[in-house]
């Protein structure tokens, strides 16, 4: 058995995984000379090249798509198993990484990662902010929060969340120069903030209400951004009116700093939920962070068409 070999076989399925040796030498605390170090020393053993490089990008060879088909999936059994062995002895540990949108921080995630702070210091979670609908099996997340509406059917989901609505809003100076819009109609006349959608490009069009209809309505203004978290800042600047999940602003508008409009408009959305790939329930640390969401006051219930732990 080649043992140097064995102990760089991480290495190899990091740069696969991220698409190359600095990205993978940040993820495992390596230095880049010393990813591509080890690089070269399985590809010397094995006799070829794994990875074909160019200045700007690393991909896999045949051979390298064959190392790591089998080589992933066998470090992945390894490390659950140790994580096993360790939650034994009372002990959830290791690197737990979730893909979520960056609402989902502020709405669902922030008491949960302050209670398992205090239960399971040896477990690293880490948050990876992604406004795009991410594979997360193929980018290697443990987990990933959504909307229950935008996860795939196959995954298993647990509530993070209580359903929650859309508002729009706009700060009382913005609407002391430009007056309230009294219909979806008079949204044309408004400056309002858009929303990129990362994944396609396009610009989201505002899902709303009107006569009991939901509706999608295109609007324009002066400012896109990527995601409700800026929009709601720039509302605040009285920039022009902006679309977020109503939890996200209830501080401001309770406080007056932002006023809501058109009330009547807003939809429900169903909540945001942690999901993951059924074996990785299995796992201590993914269990831990499970158990601990579902214990500090969360709901956890049975979505149409899915599965929950």
């Amino acid at each position: 058995m080649d043992r140097d070999l064995l102990s760089h076989l991480p290495v190899i399925v990091a740069v696969a995984r991220r698409g190359g040796f600095a990205p993978a030498a940040a993820e495992l605390g390596m230095s880049p000379s010393a990813v591509s170090h080890a690089v070269r020393l399985v590809e010397e053993r094995i006799g070829q090249p794994l990875f074909a490089r160019t200045t700007r990008s690393v991909a896999l060879t045949e051979a390298g798509r064959a190392l790591v088909a089998t080589a992933e999936p066998a470090l992945e059994d390894i490390a659950e198993r140790m994580e096993r062995i360790r939650a034994v002895k009372g002990r959830a540990s290791g690197l737990l990484r979730l893909n979520t949108s960056r609402v989902a921080l502020t709405l669902a995630l922030l008491p949960v990662l302050t209670a398992m702070a205090e239960r399971y210091p040896d477990v690293t979670v880490e948050i990876f902010a992604d406004e795009r609908l991410t594979d997360i099996v193929g980018e290697g997340f443990d987990a990933g929060v959504r909307l229950g509406e935008m996860i795939a059917q196959d995954m298993v989901t647990v509530r993070l969340t209580p359903p929650f609505r859309t508002a729009i809003v706009a700060s009382p100076a913005y609407i002391g120069r430009n007056g309230r819009p009294k219909s979806v109609g008079d949204l044309s006349d408004h400056n309002c903030i858009g929303y990129r959608l990362l994944r396609s490009g396009a610009l989201y069009r505002w899902d709303l209400s009107e006569d009991g209809k939901d509706i999608s309505v295109a609007t324009r203004g002066t400012a896109i951004v990527s995601d409700p978290m800026s929009a709601r800042d720039l509302a605040l600047a009285g920039i022009g009116l902006a679309y977020a999940f109503e939890p996200l602003l209830r501080a401001d508008i309770a406080a007056g700093r932002l006023v809501e409009v058109l009330p009547e408009t807003s939809i429900e959305e169903p909540g945001l939920f942690l999901y993951f790939p059924r074996r990785a329930s299995m796992a201590p640390k993914l269990r831990a962070f499970i158990d601990t969401a579902q214990e500090i006051g969360r709901v956890s219930s049975r979505t149409p068409g899915r599965s929950e732990t």
